[in-house]
């Protein structure tokens, strides 16, 4: 009998069909990655295998048997002994995960007490022998910190530690890498690789990054509208796909080894040759602490760099490494402790119109209670625009210019999709008819066809416009394709810098070397290889 048998799978919430008719195996040691776009039914699919749509209002249909328990029949009380016991899932967010007031190592006791029948000591062991497991340093002392103590991939090993303390069959994990900087994703999908051959558990991988299934698992599944597209070994479905969905999701998304799309570097050596006039922003010297006394922290330390007029400046490194707050100082959002910011060759301090920024997560930096037109005419009005009609009419006008409609004016931010709220935002940071925008990890939270979609909308107004670009980002791939010239931060400091080309065809830095190291490979032999790359590096 196989680990998970689901047949005829089909999931209604009220008219809408998340998840039409859809059927796969899942042997015991094996692991299968379910691919595709936001709303394609990924992790629809993730949730009925333990069975959290009962009670929800959803009309599941089709059988679903995981580690011979009929989940469609199974009682409370079966499913509970499914869930922990038999299969776990790992979630995206784990900060939603965690209880924030008590204890990792509390938590993951709690878990496995309520499926082995042990002592509150014998459970706390348990606890720091998974957080050890997962790769958590001095597991005994961290499993009494709590989850606002942790790094986000230290959060990460601690919902697969939880996950891990009964010893499950199957373990299931839902964007477990979304959220995480690339070399602390390649440590995550490392260690579940490893964990799967030391403990022979099945893995099924819901993810939109292909480049991550093919680092992790030995099948894929694409999805589209709730549908199987395509299903076979990672090798045949990534490296010769049949359908043309599947070519056309494989196409958007960033390679290190592709061409760089829409480059203009021939045109940008002359500015990078050019006389000093040709900068349109410089910072010298910058530094910024938070805090003060004993608990001063210094987040930049003596950064300086130029922008020259129509150029794209990558800023990439891990999280923590200071990438946003330096864009922060350069749009004036943040005063420097220390060193200066020149725009066109002046000293400058404070917002500066012409220097806009568009932000990681449009949700929260759109107003919930403000229509996404009233959002892109506050710069209008900040400019001194009076004529109501005029700003309405330009509004609309910029609501087009990113691919939106004018008629879009009423309407909220929740009405939109990820991919179109971002555009909100680039259309709000154009009202100020900026010279420089910065982007703060602006397709970070994406699937790769949005993805795609975004950068190309970026390169084509910096063409149409004129506009000079700093594109904060972890995803290495994704700055290769838009940077003219790349710059890597850690711990504070620029480590590196130079034309993208030479930066990532023969780095200098360590560091630079292992964050590339680090991005997912599409080839699952490039994968192999990569990872063991990543094995001699750490050894190094």
């Amino acid at each position: 009998m196989s680990l998970v048998e689901v047949t005829g799978l089909r999931v209604d919430f009220g008219e809408l069909r998340a998840v039409d008719g859809l059927s796969f195996r899942l042997e015991q040691g094996a692991a299968l990655a379910l691919v595709g776009e936001s709303g394609s039914g990924k992790s629809t699919v993730a949730s009925a295998l333990l069975g959290l749509h009962h009670g929800t209002g959803a009309r599941v249909g089709g059988s679903v048997r995981v580690a011979g328990t009929d989940v469609q029949r199974a009682s409370d009380e079966e499913l509970r002994r499914l869930r922990g016991g038999q299969a776990a899932m790992v979630f995206q967010d784990p900060l939603s995960s965690l209880d924030p007031y008590y204890a990792i190592g509390d938590q993951i006791a709690e878990v496995y007490r309520v499926h082995a029948r042990v002592s509150r000591r014998a459970a706390r062991a348990r606890a720091v022998d998974v957080l050890d497991r997962v790769g958590i340093a001095d597991a005994a002392r961290r499993s009494r910190s709590r989850p606002h103590e942790f790094s986000g991939g230290m959060r990460q090993r601690a919902l697969i530690a939880m996950a891990l303390a009964c010893e499950p069959r199957l373990l299931i994990a839902d964007e477990p890498t979304t959220a995480l900087d690339v070399t602390v994703q390649a440590q995550v999908l490392d260690l579940l690789r490893t964990l799967r051959e030391e403990t022979g558990m099945g893995l099924l991988l819901v993810t939109h990054d292909v480049g991550v299934a093919a680092e992790s698992v030995d099948e894929v599944l694409v999805m589209r509208h709730g549908r199987a597209v395509e299903h076979g070994p990672v090798s045949s479905v990534l490296g010769a796909p049949a359908q043309p969905y599947t070519r056309e999701l494989l196409a958007a998304v960033p390679r290190l080894d592709a061409p760089r799309a829409g480059s203009t570097a021939p045109e940008k050596a002359v500015l990078e040759e050019a006389a000093p006039q040709g900068a349109v922003l410089e910072a010298t010297g910058l530094r910024r602490e938070f805090g003060r006394g004993k608990r001063a922290f210094t987040a930049v330390r003596d950064v300086s760099l130029t922008l020259r007029r129509g150029e794209t400046l990558g800023v990439v490194g891990e999280s923590g490494s200071g990438k946003t707050t330096l864009g922060r100082m350069l749009v004036g959002l943040l005063e420097p402790t220390a060193g200066e910011v020149r725009y066109e060759g002046r000293p400058h301090t404070g917002v500066n119109p012409a220097v806009q920024m568009v932000f990681q997560d449009p949700v929260s930096s759109l107003n919930p209670r403000r229509s996404v037109g009233e959002s892109i005419a506050d710069p209008l009005r900040a400019r001194g625009e009076r004529d109501e009609g005029r700003i309405r009419e330009r509004a609309a006008e910029l609501l087009e210019r990113v691919g939106l409609e004018g008629a879009h004016y009423d309407r909220y931010p929740h009405e939109f999709s990820g991919g179109q709220r971002q555009r909100v935002g680039i259309a709000r940071a154009l009202a100020a008819d900026p010279r420089v925008i910065v982007c703060d990890e602006p397709v970070s939270a994406l699937d790769v066809t949005t993805q795609a979609h975004v950068v190309a909308l970026l390169g084509e107004l910096q063409r149409e416009l004129g506009l000079a670009l700093v594109f904060v980002a972890h995803d290495l791939a994704v700055v290769r394709q838009v940077s003219d010239r790349v710059a890597v931060m850690r711990q504070g400091r620029i480590v590196e810098e130079g034309p993208v080309d030479e930066v990532y065809g023969s780095p200098q830095d360590p560091y630079t070397r292992q964050l590339l190291a680090a991005v997912p490979a599409l080839d699952p032999e490039a994968a192999a290889r990569r990872r063991a790359e990543r094995r001699e590096l750490a050894a190094a």
